[in-house]
């Protein structure tokens, strides 16, 4: 065991280490580029990624079809599945189409899934808690939270992680609120939980507070990177991992340039990857040429490319 800390008592996947919420490439139609989308959780992984998260935010779930959705999981399970975790998105405003999905991913066996709180519609505690509880009797799959409040509207009380906790089956938990507060105290009630930190502005904190983890957008484009700092941390090198969260903090603001998510894409092709990440789907899209340039010359800065 090294120094950065252990997944929950609770998780048969002992998830910990950089887990990047892996994009999904599209042709310029904006049609699913399956290959890709599979190639770009390959560059990740065998960049030293400890896992990866298909269909998050950077996979930009909410803009896939449910048929794309599933078959954008059998992709990453048939290109990485069996080297590192792969711990599918399947949440969904609807339960009945989150079991869907859950059914889904685990039939093409991915290792776990991801459950975003149920987003538009308000939710209270009784109601999450059922949520989950049918998720998670679905399948014989582990279970994860995903808790981001800032795109679901819905956040969940430290009360009500206390019930979901007792859920058979879940097991952890990602973390993008950016409670702090909240973080350290969901992690002090439940050590048999896997935390996992959502904010690259959290990396080096998410581990000081207890997370066994990391959801890194930046790890999408420079894996190298962040899983250099979680290496450091976990080798109790604590000054050479906060020197690396620093840098972590120069590229953040220059890959949030321009229109929201545009980044991570851009700065693959400025990577000049073997794969074409291509455009973001409508209505998001990419930066224009005055905001790749600028990017470019920041992450040429940076000594990134």
């Amino acid at each position: 065991m090294g120094n950065a800390p252990p997944p929950g008592s609770d998780d048969p996947l002992d998830v910990r280490g950089v887990v990047p919420p892996t994009i999904t490439a599209f042709d310029e139609d904006e049609s699913v580029d399956y290959e890709a989308t599979a190639a770009h959780a390959r560059f990740v992984v065998d960049r030293g990624a400890h896992g990866v998260f298909p269909l998050g935010t950077n996979g930009e779930f909410p803009l896939l079809t449910p048929e794309e959705r599933d078959d954008v999981v059998e992709a990453v399970v048939e290109t990485v599945g069996g080297d590192v975790p792969v711990i599918a998105g399947v949440g969904a405003p609807s339960t009945r189409q989150t079991v869907a999905h859950a059914e889904r991913a685990e039939m093409v066996g991915a290792d776990g899934v991801v459950v975003v709180t149920p987003y538009y519609y308000p939710l209270d505690r009784e109601a999450a808690v059922e949520h989950y509880r049918r998720v998670a009797e679905s399948v014989d799959l582990p279970v994860y939270v995903y808790h981001i409040p800032s795109k679901t509207g819905n956040s969940l009380s430290l009360e009500t992680l206390d019930a979901l906790a007792d859920v058979d089956n879940l097991v952890g938990l990602k973390d993008s609120s950016k409670d702090v507060p909240w973080l350290g105290q969901a992690i002090d009630a439940h050590p048999e939980l896997t935390f996992l930190a959502g904010s690259d502005s959290l990396l080096f904190p998410g581990l000081e507070v207890g997370c066994a983890g990391v959801v890194s957008a930046v790890a999408n484009a420079f894996p190298e990177l962040v899983v250099d700092l979680y290496e450091a941390y976990d080798d109790g090198d604590e000054e050479r991992a906060r020197t690396l969260q620093s840098e972590v903090y120069e590229v953040r603001p220059a890959l949030k340039r321009g229109p929201y998510m545009a980044g991570v894409k851009t700065a693959l092709d400025l990577r000049a990857v073997d794969f074409e990440p291509g455009p973001l789907r409508s209505p998001l899209r990419k930066m224009d040429d005055a905001d790749r340039d600028a990017l470019g010359d920041d992450l040429a800065d940076l000594d990134l490319l």
